[in-house]
Parts: C-alpha cells; sequence; structure tokens
C-alpha cells in the first residue's frame, strides 16, 4: 500500500502531499495534457523536435486530435521544465536547458530528496515502512523486466512514499514541484543500458538506511542517488 492508494487528506494523521507531480485522473483534460506533456518532452530530449523549433497550438492539437487546451497546459508544464520557451507575442518554441542550468536543478533535487529521506528515516510509521518496502519490491521486478516506461512510473510512487513518509506536508510539496521541473531529464535516463538494474541497487541503500532509522545515511544514500541520476542523464544526451 502506497501514498497513490489513498485519496488526499484521509489518512488520520497523515500530511496532505498535493500531487503537483500528476495531475487528478478525475480531470480528462488535465490527464490528457499530461499525457501530451510526456509525449512532446520525450520528443524534445530525444532531439526529435529540435531547439528553436515552434510548437504551435494548433498544429499539436490536430496532430492529436485532442482541443487547444491540453496543448495549452502541457505548453505551459514543458515551460516550467525548461525544455519550451514561451516568447511573448511570437508563441512557443522549444528551448534546451544550459548545462549550468540543469547542473543547478539536479543540485536542488538532490538536496530536497535527500532531506526527505532523512526525515522518512526518522518519522516513517510502520505502516509508512511496509508500504516503501512494497513498492520497492516491485521495482525490483520490474527491473528484470526491462520496461523503462513502466519503472518510471512505479519509480514516481517509490519517491512519492518518502516525500510523504518526512510527515512534512510543506517539504514534501516543495521536493514535488521541483521534480516537475526535472522530470523529462530524470525519465529520460531510464533508457540507458543497465539503468534499472542501477538505480534499484542505488533505491535499495536509500531503503535499508530508512530502515534502520538512520538519518545521516539515508540523506547520503538519496542524495547520491540523484547525482547519479544526473550523471546517466548527461550520458543519455550525448548519445541523443
Amino acid at each position: 500500500m502506497t501514498l497513490d492508494d489513498f485519496p488526499q487528506g484521509t489518512l488520520p494523521g497523515e500530511p496532505v502531499v498535493p500531487r503537483v507531480d500528476r495531475p487528478s485522473p478525475s480531470v480528462q483534460k488535465v490527464t490528457r495534457a499530461e499525457e501530451l506533456r510526456l509525449q512532446l518532452a520525450d520528443e524534445i530530449v530525444r532531439g526529435t523536435l529540435a531547439p528553436g523549433a515552434p510548437l504551435d497550438e494548433t498544429d499539436i492539437a490536430r496532430r492529436f486530435s485532442v482541443s487547444r487546451t491540453p496543448v495549452r497546459e502541457a505548453l505551459r508544464q514543458l515551460v516550467a521544465s525548461g525544455l519550451v520557451e514561451a516568447r511573448p507575442h511570437r508563441g512557443a518554441v522549444v528551448a534546451q536547458p544550459s548545462i549550468e542550468r540543469l547542473k543547478s536543478m539536479f543540485e536542488a533535487m538532490a538536496e530536497l530528496e535527500a532531506l526527505c529521506a532523512g526525515l522518512a528515516a526518522e518519522r516513517m510509521s510502520p505502516a509508512e515502512r511496509h508500504a516503501l518496502e512494497a513498492v520497492h519490491e516491485e521495482l525490483r521486478l520490474l527491473s528484470y523486466a526491462g520496461n523503462p516506461e513502466r519503472f518510471h512510473e512505479v519509480n514516481e510512487r517509490f519517491h512519492n512514499t518518502i516525500y510523504a513518509g518526512s510527515q512534512n506536508g510543506y517539504i514534501a510539496e516543495i521536493t514535488l514541484a521541483t521534480r516537475v521541473r526535472v522530470q523529462p531529464f530524470r525519465r529520460a535516463q531510464f533508457r540507458n543500458l543497465g539503468r534499472l538494474a542501477k538505480s534499484q541497487a542505488e533505491h535499495d541503500r536509500v531503503v535499508v538506511a530508512i530502515m534502520r532509522g538512520d538519518k545521516q545515511g539515508a540523506a547520503a544514500a538519496m542524495r547520491a542517488h540523484i547525482e547519479l541520476v544526473r550523471g546517466e542523464y548527461e550520458i543519455y544526451a550525448v548519445s541523443v
């Protein structure tokens, strides 16, 4: 059982963690916007959509057979992640964060996730620890299957469980919001050969420290994990 299994605010004593990383499935146009965001992000990261390429709302809507509303929302989210640049009166174009910008984003991500992991080691309830072990085991099985898309989905649940386990809703909210900005780059690195198994091993060090109640160990393991994610993305970016 994980954070995803419960509606927001239904667990007594649990912090409310706004799901800014993923829209509510009950709102169809927002769900479609998220799908569009992921598809366009993949094309940008892969190089199919080159830097400077125009992103016309009408053309995208026609291509994916949707209205312009989810397209507009998807582009707004891509602007937040730095993959798209919004130019006043000129429309949106594909951007590419500088190496320095990406480094800064991942550095912030590493510190926030380390903070969550350290607090989770101190504060997670037995039920939350069991939930973390369960999703960790699910990822272990997926690492053998070699499906990066499915691994990415469950990986989100793994990290969400740790954020909620920090028992600090504000820190969890900030961490989720930051992850939205780096998500396309984190997602892309799962395509590297052997990356799923490596990620699972990195997660294992985080989980072991949390289960032991080792605050410093959990924070250090999570920080190292995110730093390795950045390195893997840089390897991926060179290959595309």
